[in-house]
């Protein structure tokens, strides 16, 4: 049997064990790269540790032992409070401020899963303070994102215009932002309406401090609520007697929330603008913090979410492997072989949706592109139309747990189970994979084609 085959069916076995048995994808997944790589491919244990997703490992737990850090403080609640003054207590337009955000940071350069990774425990945070729904708001992020991915100066729309320029395809920068923002802002509409934000019409939250807050953001009474996987357990850190004489007394903002604040800007530049990896500065950033407070966050540590990891981890050292045998190769050229171009441009679409789910999209769209080329040429089909198609479908799959931006989302969510938030988000995801390639294509290439 074939490498690529093999590596397939590898695949098949995976979700079905980890759909029946509570073993975690990533473990299975190592096992099967490690099985399948040295027995099948023909890779030695080093090759297969080449494809360890390093950078996206660190940039997990950079993030969120940072996000920790600054829940466990109350500079995310100082955050989310700030968010609402911002549209004046509106709770339905939080999830808007969320996606115009994200999609303003992509739309500008910065990579999206970094916009993602800044973002998403902020809108996380606000989540569970207000009764939103988790993948509601963290799908609008992700949403947001891929909706300005495709500005002419982003690195997804600067991929795209050198394929189209140096093949001599007819320009379709402008059509493919468009056609990328659009879709992903109609998506964003649906899902708001689908999960629960018609019910968030209407309501209003105080813009000003509770007692509770005062006492999560300053360490006073019980401490900071600290929830989710991982949490550590402990007797919390405060006590002060004269905010417990005045309870309404407004409280500054602490020192520790002010640093706090000026290591996510810090964050945010060097990641943004001067291009370092995220990971390094956020785990740097969350050190430096750690360092002003030890005691206080000695458990923060802990709260990283380590199952997603692993999960992730181990699902792309896979991914790896199927690509080493060539079988995203192998599927790509049997489909460009059938020789009717509207097929065969759905049929990219899908290769570009499933793959993109598990590996690289700014990779993927260079390759569905790129296959593309020969029949459009041609001129038998029109060429705008489909590579806009190609760009959507292979980027709007990025909800996908296994896609950078969707494990950051899963990691940062609050006051979930997340073993539950995770097969939400992967059976959304799986919505997407089977109908948005679909959907892209009737709706930019199918009118071009009639």
């Amino acid at each position: 049997m074939s490498p690529e085959i093999v590596t397939i069916l590898a695949l098949v076995a995976i979700f079905a064990i980890a759909t029946f048995l509570p073993i975690n994808m990533g473990a299975l997944a190592f096992v099967a790269a490690f099985l399948v790589g040295t027995l099948s491919v023909g890779l030695s244990t080093d090759d297969i540790l080449g494809g360890f997703p390093a950078e996206l490992v660190l940039t997990l737990i950079g993030v969120t032992y940072l996000f920790a850090i600054a829940q466990n403080n109350g500079t995310v609640d100082l955050l989310v409070r700030g968010a609402v003054r911002l549209v004046g207590g509106h709770v339905a337009a939080i999830p808007w401020v969320m996606f115009s955000v994200t999609a303003l940071l992509t739309a500008i350069g910065a990579l999206s899963p970094a916009a993602v990774a800044i973002i998403a425990p902020i809108a996380l945070g606000f989540a569970a303070r207000h009764g939103i729904n988790p993948l509601l708001m963290g799908m609008m992020v992700i949403h947001g994102a891929q909706g300005g991915g495709f500005s002419p100066i982003s690195v997804y729309g600067v991929t795209v215009n050198e394929i189209v320029e140096t093949e001599g395809l007819p320009n379709s920068a402008l059509a493919v932002f468009l056609g990328a923002l659009f879709f992903n802002l109609a998506i964003a509409v649906v899902l708001f309406v689908l999960l629960g934000g018609r019910q968030l019409i209407g309501r209003k939250v105080s813009t000003a401090p509770t007692e509770a807050d005062l006492h999560a953001e300053h360490g006073h009474g019980r401490g900071p609520t600290v929830r989710g996987h991982g949490a550590a357990p402990g007797p919390a850190v405060g006590g002060d007697d004269d905010h417990e004489d005045h309870p309404d007394r407004p409280q500054p903002v602490t020192v520790e929330q002010v640093l706090t604040l000026i290591g996510l800007a810090a964050l945010a530049v060097l990641a943004l603008v001067f291009k370092l990896d995220i990971g390094f500065v956020a785990i740097t950033v969350a050190v430096v913090l750690a360092l002003f407070s030890a005691q206080r966050h000695k458990g923060a540590v802990s709260q990283i979410s380590w199952s997603t990891v692993l999960l992730i981890a181990g699902v792309l050292t896979f991914v790896f492997v199927l690509q080493e045998a060539g079988t995203i190769d192998y599927v790509g050229e049997a489909v460009t072989g059938l020789g009717v171009p509207l097929v065969v441009a759905l049929l990219l679409a899908y290769i570009g949706g499933v793959v993109s789910a598990f590996a690289s999209s700014t990779a993927i769209i260079g390759v569905a592109v790129s296959l593309a080329v020969p029949f459009l040429l041609a001129g038998e089909i029109g060429a705008v139309g489909v590579i806009v198609a190609l760009s959507v479908a292979s980027t709007i799959v990025d909800v996908s747990p296994f896609s950078t931006n969707g494990a950051l989302v899963l990691a940062a969510a609050q006051d979930v189970d997340k073993d539950r938030f995770y097969k939400q988000i992967l059976g959304y995801a799986t919505i997407v994979v089977v109908v948005g390639p679909l959907l892209a294509w009737l709706v930019f290439v199918v009118p071009g084609w009639l």
